[in-house]
C-alpha cells in the first residue's frame, strides 16, 4: 500500500508502533531474528530505519555488514557480542566487544562484524536504528581475519 504525504508537512500524522506491530519482513542473517518497527514500508519513513534484533541463546550470527548505512545498537537484554577486525593497528587483530543492558554500539558504514550471544540460557535483544531506510545486510563467509582475539569490556 504506497503512502501518500500531505503537502503541508506540519500536518501529518505521527505513528504508534507497539510490540505486536513489529514485522519479520526485512533482511535477515543467519543466528539472528530482525524485526523492523520504522522504515518505508512500516511508516513512509524515507531515511531511517529501526527495529529490534534477537539473538538466540548460545548462537552466533553470520558475518555481514551494513552496506552504507550507519548503525546504532542500544543493548535491551541479554549480554551480546560484537565481533569485528580492527584494521587500525599495526596489524589487523579479531576484536570482541562484550556488552550488557544499557550499552550502545556504532557500526561504521561497510564494516564486517557479526554479533554474538555467549548465554546458554537468555536470548539478547537489541534496538537498531539505520541512517538508510533500508534494512540493507551483506552476509559474508568471513570476517578476512584469522588472527588472535582481543576483548575489549
Amino acid at each position: 500500500m504506497p503512502i501518500t504525504i500531505p503537502e503541508d508537512p506540519f500536518h501529518r500524522r505521527l505513528h504508534h508502533i507497539a510490540p505486536g506491530g513489529l514485522t519479520s519482513e526485512t533482511a535477515q542473517t543467519g543466528g539472528m531474528h530482525r524485526r523492523a518497527a520504522i522504515s518505508g514500508k512500516t511508516v513512509g519513513s524515507s531515511r531511517l530505519w529501526m527495529g529490534q534484533t534477537h539473538v538466540a541463546p548460545a548462537t552466533s550470527s553470520a558475518n555481514h555488514h551494513h552496506g552504507e548505512s550507519e548503525t546504532a545498537i542500544y543493548v535491551v537484554s541479554g549480554t551480546p557480542s560484537f565481533v569485528f577486525v580492527d584494521i587500525e593497528r599495526e596489524e589487523p587483530v579479531e576484536v570482541r566487544i562484550d556488552t550488557k543492558p544499557g550499552d550502545y554500539i556504532f557500526v561504521p558504514p561497510y564494516v564486517p562484524h557479526r554479533e554474538e550471544n555467549p548465554d546458554p540460557d537468555l536470548e539478547a535483544i537489541v534496538v537498531i536504528a539505520r541512517s538508510t531506510q533500508d534494512a540493507i545486510v551483506v552476509n559474508l563467509d568471513e570476517l578476512t581475519w584469522n588472527g588472535p582475539v582481543l576483548t575489549s569490556r
